[in-house]
């Protein structure tokens, strides 16, 4: 089955690097749209990072183009320029003002092309932090996500790039919305995502609450949870997240685990009279679960409509079965390697996303995006013997 192209068409050139603006590229690539990537001269950095950074390039920059251009230089600027003449939508997440200092802001490139959505991938929105420096942590800290997700007195950043993930997929939507506003008025206009908002809105949850309640909410590992029964259960193995979420699915858990005498108690028959008596019930479950192996729980509890989860692992994601039903894709990478990856989680008219990809080697596609700008080969020629237009390997 094909997948969906929803965006077939849509030309979008990218100045990025690290996760959240190539987040952006990554999902409209994804959905059809043809994005040409800019790195400089020698591919961008993000290629060598290691460590936690060793995922970066692979996981968001599938899909893409490559062009390794010297923006310091007049003529790999004006390739820049040409490229931004020509697409509908560029995607920038560079320190505020990178690509103002080069004339790559929205200002001069809207004269040019007044249909072009530009959508950068900041920090912070307009406002007193607004020229910070920030990061995934940063943000992750300042907004409050690593103290909800830390035990009291011990923040901790979530382990993934949730913020910088998110605010390109914020991102995602500034410019869709933007591509529909187009189709009425015929012009594009200016987007901005950034990290600290993105983490306020992630955490807005627990704003509301104490606007609610009055009371500050607590860190998660430290929090009096909405439900009794909404915790990791140690297995004589591995351990299972149990989530009893609603007074029919605790009927059902009693039935399952043939727990007869609490469920003939009715002074803990709703919701918020079993949170009150988590302090009775939880030692009795524990030990009940501790008792038996993962496979055991798993076996009672699958197919039940019962919320479980056995705690899984990144690495044992490429063998989950329901993932390679679908939901991964074939990549090449760099050192010529074979693996999979996680597609866009999206169904489309019955089709999901996702084709067999190989990572823009830097500068690549050269040749062929520059002949997409009407240049003739003894132009090309030259920009690749000048050094403003790297050669593909």
């Amino acid at each position: 089955m094909s997948a969906p192209t929803p965006l077939k068409g849509i030309k979008v050139v990218e100045f990025t690097h690290m996760v959240m603006g190539p987040t952006v590229g990554h999902i409209l690539a994804g959905l059809g749209a043809e994005v040409v990537r800019v790195e400089p001269i020698g591919g961008d950095q993000t290629r060598r990072l290691l460590g936690s950074g060793a995922g970066y390039f692979p996981m968001y920059n599938r899909g893409k183009q490559s062009i390794c251009l010297d923006l310091k230089s007049a003529e790999g600027l004006a390739v820049a320029r040409d490229l931004c003449a020509q697409a509908d939508i560029l995607v920038e997440n560079f320190r505020p003002g990178a690509l103002d200092r080069l004339g790559l802001g929205y200002e001069p490139l809207s004269e040019i092309n007044p249909r072009l959505i530009y959508c950068s991938e900041k920090g912070f929105l307009p406002g007193p932090y607004e020229q910070r420096t920030a990061l995934d942590e940063v943000a992750q800290m300042m907004g409050g996500l690593a103290y909800m997700t830390g035990p009291p007195g011990k923040p901790l950043r979530a382990g993934a790039s949730v913020i910088d993930v998110t605010g390109g997929m914020f991102g995602v939507i500034g410019v869709l919305a933007a591509l529909e506003e187009r189709h009425r008025t015929g012009r594009g206009q200016k987007v901005v995502a950034s990290l600290f908002e993105t983490t306020a809105y992630l955490v807005g949850q627990h704003m509301a609450q104490f606007a609610v309640t009055g009371k500050p909410a607590a860190p998660m590992p430290a929090r009096v949870s909405a439900w009794a029964i909404y915790d990791v259960f140690e297995t004589q193995d591995d351990p299972v997240f149990i989530g009893v979420v609603t007074d029919a699915l605790w009927e059902k858990f009693c039935a399952i685990f043939e727990l007869d005498d609490l469920w003939a108690d009715e002074s803990i028959r709703a919701n918020n009279q079993r949170v009150l008596a988590r302090d009775r019930i939880l030692p009795r479950i524990r030990e009940l679960i501790g008792g038996m192996t993962r496979a055991e729980v798993i076996a009672r509890l699958d197919g039940t409509g019962m919320p479980f989860a056995p705690i899984g692992k990144p690495e044992e994601l490429f063998d989950d079965p329901h993932l390679n039903a679908g939901g991964m894709e074939p990549v090449t990478l760099d050192t010529g390697a074979q693996t999979k990856l996680p597609t866009i989680p999206l169904e489309m008219d019955g089709k999901r996303p996702g084709a067999a990809q190989t990572l823009p080697v830097p500068g690549r596609d050269a040749q062929d995006v520059l002949k997409s700008l009407g240049y003739d080969t003894g132009k090309i020629e030259a920009l690749i013997a000048s050094g403003a237009v790297g050669e593909g390997e």
